[in-house]
């Protein structure tokens, strides 16, 4: 696996979970900055195809990947921290309301995946991008009846699945082009 990764440090801190707000203590992690890309996989960085996001993996295949890469899939509590912030943002950019220049969704009019630095305007205020849209993120919340919390929204969502605290989830087994992953790791 080519380890031509970009980690963005986000600081820990007291989230305010969910639509609840329910407090949830967050270490200081590192992250990469867009999801884990074909080109980060495999070394191949021909095409474009290499910059759009690793997709059709399962979740366990996605947790192996993120091994190997020296981390772990976040836990939704983790990812909810760093796309929100402190702030609670609505989006990982802040209040301002989607439009397709700050992430690739349903009514971008794209209809797939997009390059993971094709939407620089929707990075979090740390710099991380594709936070929103383009994939959901696997996390390591497992839910009933062997599902696992997805995170972020997909080019096929709506707007409002891709605001910072909206939880879906998808059967574990499920390898779909448009669920990605993201990598954290301890500083």
């Amino acid at each position: 696996m080519s380890m031509d990764i970009d980690w963005i440090e986000v600081p820990g801190g007291l989230c305010a979970f969910g639509d609840e707000a329910r407090p949830r203590t967050v270490a200081t992690l590192l992250w990469t900055r867009t999801p884990i890309t074909f080109a980060q996989l495999t070394g191949d960085h021909r095409g474009q195809d290499g910059l759009h996001p690793a997709t059709g993996l399962t979740h366990t295949q996605a947790a192996d990947y993120a091994r190997g890469l020296g981390g772990r899939l976040p836990s939704s509590v983790e990812w909810e921290w760093m796309a929100g912030g402190i702030e609670r943002r609505r989006w990982p950019w802040g209040e301002d309301a989607w439009s397709p220049e700050l992430a690739n969704l349903r009514d971008s009019s794209h209809g797939a995946t997009t390059p993971v630095d094709a939407h620089p305007g929707g990075a979090t205020p740390q710099g991380l991008v594709d936070v929103a849209g383009n994939v959901w993120e696997w996390t390591v919340r497992v839910t009933m009846g062997n599902g696992v919390v997805l995170r972020g929204g997909s080019y096929a969502s709506p707007p409002l699945y891709a605001q910072t605290t909206f939880l879906n989830a998808a059967p574990a087994e499920l390898a779909s082009p448009g669920i990605g992953f993201r990598v954290v790791r301890k500083p």
